[in-house]
Order: C-alpha cells, then sequence, then structure tokens
C-alpha cells in the first residue's frame, strides 16, 4: 500500500468522528436506523495527516497509544476504528520504508489537467521512447490514457512512493502498428467524446470533430503505416480506447509503465537533471 493512500485510509476512518461533531446523525424509525450525513474533505485540515517519508512517520501519521489515537495536529481520537487503523498503518511503515528512498527533484509541481498538461506529455513522450527501443521499431504516435496517471507530480524531492502512486497499474509497453485510417478513427473517437494522452501527433478539434491532425509535422495520411506506442489497458477496450484494432502487428515488450518511468527518473538523476517537461499545443480544442 503506497504512503499517500495510506493517509488516505486514516483520514477515511475519521468518517465516525465526523457523525459524532454534529454534522451526522442517525435516527430509528420503525425497527431500523437510518443515517444522514454530510461530506467532509479529506484533506488532512481536522489531523493534520499527511504523507509520511522514511523518517517522518509519528510527525506525519500521529500515534496510537492503546484506544487513545494523537493526531500530528494535536487532536485525540479515543476508541472506535480510528486508532485501530492507525495503528495498522503506523505499523506498516517500517516495511514501507524502501519505497520512501529519494529518486530524483522535480523542479516544480506538475497537476494533471485536460486536454493536455506537461505530466501527460511526459508520461506519453517517455512511453514512446522505451517502446521504440525495446521493440526494435520506429514509433510515429504514442496513446496513453489519463487515468492511468493517478496522482500529480510533486515538487521538490521525489519518493519511489510518488512514482508508485503516479503509474500503479500493472499494464505492459506495447508496439501496433496501424494504417493511418485506423489512427484516425482513433482521433475521431477521441474527438466526439474525450482525448485520451496522445504524443508524436498534433490534432486540432472543434465541435467534437478533428479540423486537422499531423504525424512528424505532415498530415495523417490514410495509407501510411505507423508506428504506435501504447499500453496493454488500451489495446481492446480500456476507457473505451481499442489501439489494437486492425493492427498489422503487436509487440507486447514484457516492460512495466512504472518499470519504464522510474528508469527515466533515475537516468535524469544521474545525469544531474531535475525532472520537468513542457507543454506544446499536441491538443487543440477550439
Amino acid at each position: 500500500m503506497f504512503g499517500k493512500i495510506a493517509a488516505m485510509l486514516l483520514l477515511a476512518a475519521l468518517i465516525p468522528a465526523v457523525q459524532a461533531d454534529g454534522r451526522g446523525a442517525g435516527k430509528q424509525e420503525s425497527g431500523k436506523i437510518t443515517f444522514s450525513w454530510t461530506r467532509s474533505r479529506m484533506d488532512g485540515s481536522r489531523t493534520g495527516v499527511t504523507c509520511p517519508g522514511a523518517d517522518n512517520v509519528n510527525e506525519a501519521l500521529g500515534r496510537v497509544d492503546g484506544r487513545l489515537y494523537c493526531a500530528p495536529n494535536g487532536k485525540t481520537f479515543k476508541g472506535g476504528s480510528v486508532p485501530e487503523v492507525a495503528s495498522v498503518l503506523i505499523g506498516a511503515q517500517p516495511a514501507m520504508a524502501p519505497v520512501k528512498k529519494v529518486v530524483g527533484h522535480s523542479a516544480r509541481e506538475m497537476i494533471r489537467t485536460y486536454p493536455e498538461c506537461e505530466l501527460s506529455n511526459l508520461f506519453i513522450d517517455t512511453i514512446m521512447a522505451a517502446v521504440e527501443k525495446e521493440s526494435g521499431r520506429k514509433v510515429d504516435v504514442g496513446i496513453g490514457n489519463f487515468g492511468g496517471i493517478r496522482v500529480d507530480m510533486p515538487a521538490g524531492d521525489i519518493l519511489q512512493d510518488d512514482i508508485m502512486s503516479m503509474f500503479p497499474f500493472k499494464n505492459d509497453i506495447v508496439y501496433v502498428a496501424l494504417k493511418g485510417r485506423d489512427v484516425r478513427a482513433i482521433l475521431d473517437r477521441m474527438a466526439a467524446g474525450r482525448f485520451e494522452v496522445l504524443g508524436g501527433v498534433r490534432v486540432v478539434a472543434e465541435d467534437g470533430k478533428i479540423v486537422s491532425a499531423e504525424i512528424g509535422g505532415e498530415p495523417l495520411d490514410d495509407e501510411k503505416v505507423y508506428g504506435v506506442a501504447t499500453i496493454t489497458f488500451l489495446l481492446d477496450g480500456g476507457d473505451d480506447v481499442h489501439v489494437a484494432k486492425n493492427a498489422l502487428e503487436v509487440i507486447v515488450c514484457g516492460k512495466e509503465i512504472y518499470d519504464v518511468m522510474m528508469d527515466y527518473v533515475k537516468a535524469e538523476t544521474a545525469a544531474g537533471r531535475p525532472v520537468e517537461y513542457h507543454k506544446d499545443g499536441r491538443v487543440q480544442i477550439l
């Protein structure tokens, strides 16, 4: 379990406490107990809980003394599920210490935004380079999914836990050879609904239709065969994307997304460079 998820679970355990302080209520009607409640944002504001590092567990998650949980901001919660959940999470931290290792440095926060952002571009461009290397085929286009990027890139130190939380799914990278008309069909479907993460292509869309599409600086050619980098999840319907439909060739490279992205971060760190990227207008919606 990753640190960010652990912190969220501890916050979720506080829901009974939210009800107890008057923002939720239970009542009995005709032998049945019914409940009503209001929503509370799980942002750590009630407890001060944050994602722990390897050496700040008590400061980030608090401590448990018997049936009493002492939160980082000094508040205490006695009995119920909160101390039990906190005890499990705090007790798991020594085993999680290896994933708290600093693996790189981010020049600034990279936040997931649609239809294009620094982080999505970094993700797909890195996948494209890795697929080309692993498959030995030329890659022209990259197709990923926003749902595969689960958290933002933090500013400052990057932990191994950050990359694991960012790319947690066990999907391999894949090479697919497609005719241009099939690439166009994928773009048309995205334009009519929602664009996913794209690389190697510049697309302009308006009113749910493609206005223009270029690959490698040239107009998309329906008869040309293009090398497409993607992931196994998107081969046959994941997020309503069917990259392998009418494929002329498919090569599953046997390397997972997490390993590809971690290799990139480690290479940038070894070269003395921070992890940073750019937007370039590759997807424009008029």
